[in-house]
């Protein structure tokens, strides 16, 4: 059955908040594991949905999953298809990472075009067209991509954007490619750079990776690792948003790695918050009111995250003045707009652009999420709102963070989940 979350808004927020590890660290890293043959242990794995859903395909495919409390153990030594199933893909955008590393282990393949979050087109063109140039023939068949090679050779990439999934699936190929592979306008994400380190781990000799520019020398064979996954970015900078949300707040965000949020926390400070270290990797974030205006335009790493501007955009509706954000990734990331202003925010929206006018006061209302990110934001609005807020399709929040209503409970925050969905109300 369906479900939402109720939220009573404006409690302060005091205690302690453990950063999982990263879902898009993990989601590459469980089908790296297909590219040596033994039983894998990744550490910090989070239990989250989209997890959930590349381990039905893993199991499909043959392999033997054990997933308890945070450690994945992954035996891929018994694989035995090398077709991913519609009914699962067409539920995660990831599954598109099946690509890569079933090139590499097998002459033939079959994956379907990828689903996931609605926030506008994806083209999967960069992935075609540098696993062709490895040496792989694709074709479309009724929706699936039909992947035939003879033997992966190594090769000269250029991709046209810095796509993270096009990189990371060019990475998994060009492991078992024979000879020298160099890709080159690569992603430099942290996820980006966690593959190549999980990846080295196993026998490749790479470098370059979280630069633009990835040398490969692929190997006929690797062996399983133990790894553990690095903190999920994202996460965490949902977390420091709703630490900001009131002066009084006083939650300690563990595991917080800085490094990967040199953009968001410069952005947060301009807005009005300060940053104290409490630990080796622990930090209260406060708001230091008046909150300011400011401009966000979202970009490839290390740019700003297209992820968080969701999540930005609702503490600017608390913001003195008018703040723009400029959406540079996806032509669907403003849907939430239109739930946040039926509580009372004043966003206008036009092609690309969102503008902001604050300070406004943010009434409870039933809202509905639209993909992952616009939940977690609303989830935010829920929290700063005056009265109850109702969150509906809150299964697509579950898909990237994990326990998100017992970790607000855990701080003080009024929330519940209840089940029935909209169809039920």
């Amino acid at each position: 059955m369906a479900k939402k979350y109720v939220i009573q808004g404006q409690k302060i927020l005091k205690g302690e908040i453990e950063i999982n590890g990263a879902k898009n660290a993990a989601l590459p890293a469980i089908c790296a594991t297909l590219l040596a043959p033994g039983e894998h242990k990744l550490k910090r794995v989070p239990r989250v949905r989209d997890v959930f859903c590349m381990l039905k395909i893993m199991k499909h495919l043959g392999a033997e999953v054990i997933f308890e409390n945070s450690t994945l153990k992954i035996d891929t030594s018994k694989i035995n298809k090398y077709t991913v199933p519609y009914e699962l893909a067409s539920q995660i955008r990831a599954s598109v990472l099946f690509l890569g590393a079933l090139v590499g282990i097998t002459k033939e393949a079959e994956v379907p075009q990828p689903g996931g979050c609605s926030i506008g087109k994806r083209p999967i063109d960069l992935h075609i067209k540098g696993l062709e140039l490895l040496g792989s023939e694709i074709t479309l068949v009724h929706g699936n991509l039909i992947v035939k090679n003879s033997g992966l050779r190594g090769c000269e990439i250029v991709l046209d954007f810095p796509s993270v999934t096009a990189t990371e699936n060019l990475m998994m190929a060009a492991a078992l490619a024979e000879g020298e592979t160099i890709i080159r306008n690569c992603a430099k994400e942290p996820e980006v750079f966690f593959l190549g380190e999980m990846l080295k781990k196993m026998g490749v000799k790479i470098k370059g990776h979280g630069t633009d520019t990835i040398v490969i020398k692929g190997k006929k064979k690797l062996h399983p690792v133990e790894i553990e996954v690095i903190p999920d970015r994202i996460e965490a900078g949902t977390y420091m948003v709703i630490s900001a949300l009131f002066e009084e707040n006083e939650v300690v965000l563990k595991n917080f790695c800085v490094e990967y949020l040199e953009t968001p926390i410069l952005k947060l400070k301009e807005i009005g918050a300060e940053f104290e270290k409490v630990g080796k990797k622990s930090f209260i974030v406060k708001k230091k009111p008046p909150l300011k205006n400011t401009k966000i335009v979202t970009a490839p790493y290390p740019g700003f995250p297209t992820d968080l501007q969701p999540i930005f955009a609702v503490l600017l509706t608390q913001a003195n003045g008018v703040s723009i954000i400029t959406e540079n990734l996806f032509e669907n990331r403003f849907l939430y707009v239109y739930e946040l202003n039926r509580m009372g925010a004043k966003i206008d929206v036009e092609n690309r652009t969102a503008v902001i006018t604050g300070p406004t006061k943010l009434v409870g209302s039933p809202v509905k999420a639209t993909d992952l990110r616009a939940g977690a934001a609303l989830v935010i609005a829920g929290l700063l709102a005056e009265n109850t807020t109702t969150v509906y399709e809150v299964e697509l929040i579950e898909r990237g963070y994990e326990s998100i209503v017992e970790k607000l409970k855990k701080v003080g925050a009024e929330i519940e989940v209840v089940e029935g969905g909209i169809e039920d109300s």
